[in-house]
Order: C-alpha cells, then sequence, then structure tokens
C-alpha cells in the first residue's frame, strides 16, 4: 500500500525541452526530504503539453533516479484508452511500481464506460492502477458504487481522490473496503481526508514544501493530530497560494524562488501575474520555506 507524502512531480523544462539534469536532482531531493513516493506525468507534471516520447522518456528517468529507494507511481492517464494502454505497458516495462489512471477527460464515458475503460487498463500490464478521480477537471465522477465493481479487479489498489468531498472517502471506504489505498488529492483537506480513512496525499504543496507535508502525513498516521494541525496551520496559506493561477504555475514559481528549477511552463499556461507571486512569496514565508517575504 502507498503511503503518507507523495508529490505529483513536476517536470522541469530548460528553453522549452526537458531538463532532466533537474529532475534527477528534484528526485534526490525529495527523498532526502522524506517524501514516500513520487508520482510524474500527472496534470501537475504537464501531462497534456508533453508529447508521448516525453512522457515515457520522463517516467523511464525517474525510476532510474529513484534506483528503488521510494515508490513510482507513473502517470498513465488519457482519454483515449489505446493510448492509456500504450502509456501503462511502459510505465510496467520501465519498472514503475504502479500507475495513475486519471477518469477520462472531455469525452464524458457513462459509469459502464469508466468500468470498460479500466477493465481494458488493468488487463494490459501487470501492473497495479490507481484510479484518478477528479471531476473538477475530467467533468466525469466516478461513482463510489463504480470504484467497488471496478475495486474487484486484483490490480485497482486504490484512488487518488479530488473530489474535496470528505464524506467520499467514507462511502469508498464501505463501498471498496478498508483495505482500499485511499490517498487524497487535495492539499487543503489532506488532514480531514485521513482523519477519515485515508492513509496518504498525492500532493502538489509537497514539491516545494515535501519534509512540512511528509511531517504532516506522518503524524496524521500516527493518529498524532495535534502536530499535524501545526503543520497545516503553516500551510494552509500556501496551499491556497499556490492555486490562486494553475497550481503547476504557482508550484513552479515557488520552487524558482528557492532555486530548485525554472519557473518555465508550457503554453497555454502562463507566467504568474504580479499579485499571485507576491501571495506565494508571503505564503512561503509564512511556512518557514523562506525567511520573510520579498518586498
Amino acid at each position: 500500500m502507498f503511503t503518507g507524502s507523495l508529490p505529483a512531480l513536476v517536470t522541469p523544462f530548460k528553453d522549452g525541452a526537458l531538463d532532466l539534469d533537474c529532475l534527477k536532482k528534484l528526485v534526490d531531493w525529495h527523498i532526502e526530504q522524506g517524501s514516500t513516493g513520487l508520482v510524474p506525468v500527472g496534470t501537475t507534471g504537464e501531462s497534456p503539453t508533453l508529447s508521448l516520447r516525453e512522457h515515457e522518456i520522463v517516467i523511464e528517468e525517474v525510476v532510474k533516479f529513484a534506483a528503488g529507494r521510494i515508490p513510482i507511481i507513473a502517470g498513465a492517464g488519457a482519454n483515449n484508452t489505446v493510448e492509456g494502454i500504450r502509456l501503462i505497458k511502459h510505465a510496467a516495462e520501465v519498472g514503475a511500481d504502479a500507475a495513475l489512471v486519471v477518469t477520462p477527460y472531455y469525452n464524458k464515458p457513462t459509469q459502464r464506460g469508466l468500468v470498460a475503460h479500466y477493465t481494458a487498463m488493468h488487463d494490459a500490464a501487470d501492473l497495479p492502477i490507481v484510479i484518478y478521480n477528479i471531476p473538477g477537471r475530467s467533468v466525469i465522477d466516478m461513482k463510489p458504487d463504480t470504484m467497488a465493481q471496478i475495486a474487484r479487479l486484483p490490480r485497482i489498489i486504490g484512488v487518488k481522490d479530488a473530489t474535496g468531498d470528505l464524506a467520499r472517502v467514507a462511502q469508498t471506504r464501505i463501498a471498496c473496503g478498508p483495505e482500499f489505498c485511499q490517498l487524497s488529492g487535495e492539499d487543503a483537506t489532506a488532514v480531514g481526508f485521513n482523519a477519515m480513512g485515508g492513509v496518504g496525499c498525492i500532493s502538489v504543496t509537497a514539491n516545494v514544501a515535501p519534509k512540512l507535508c511528509a511531517a504532516l502525513q506522518a503524524a496524521t498516521l500516527a493518529g498524532d493530530y495535534k502536530t499535524a494541525l501545526e503543520c497545516q496551520d503553516r500551510l494552509m496559506p500556501l496551499h491556497e497560494a499556490i492555486f490562486v493561477e494553475p497550481g503547476l504555475c504557482g508550484v513552479k514559481f515557488a520552487m524558482s524562488e528557492l532555486g530548485l528549477c525554472s519557473a518555465e511552463v508550457r503554453l497555454p499556461l502562463t507566467e504568474l501575474e504580479d499579485s499571485t507571486k507576491a501571495q506565494i512569496r508571503a505564503a512561503m514565508a509564512h511556512a518557514g520555506l523562506t525567511e520573510k517575504a520579498a518586498a
């Protein structure tokens, strides 16, 4: 089972191309900081604007760089089942520990279509699958009874739940069983998510504050909610500031402030507004990541 703080890893760029040297440094840094896994090439990894080959290269390199020190859940989602099968087969071939498969976006399949899609993905490769349910982006919400049906397949092992609905954790626990791995996909509600039965978070904020996010997760899993809330008090303004504009833009800017990677993103995403930058700087100072907010 995957537990704890698993950053939804950014994909660093340099002059429009993949920056693999930076990617390696990020993997090493996250391991040093206490992250318990990494999730490359999800939405935060800019999967919509990577070519298929770039997508595969990032997965290959992250698996190689991690070298078995922490588990890698490879982004393998697509709204084209054939493309998704290619991605999950590749992830299995290069040694990823699991695949994160988002509900197909834009083409709006029915619940029956979701079952067919995930069954095809499941049968294509011998790799555990974590369902990614994020109706705010994909428009489709996988209902708990549909998830329970899919969870009968032996390699459907859990969900990244980005619904923001904490009642859904209990509903999924009843539908799929207590051993079904529930990971939060929303930083702001991660403490409550674990209190309801979750076991970790695939986190955007953990890209810039991995040690603090890991401490929060460790505290909740130990039942120490006093410490967890102290961590969350420091992190909450950062969670909010990062998502004033698209989250990956916010977190890449925050990382650039710490010298971790470039703030570069690909169109149609753009550089942050100055007001957003100021809010992120203030939130970083509040979290203790910088000594003070820039003037």
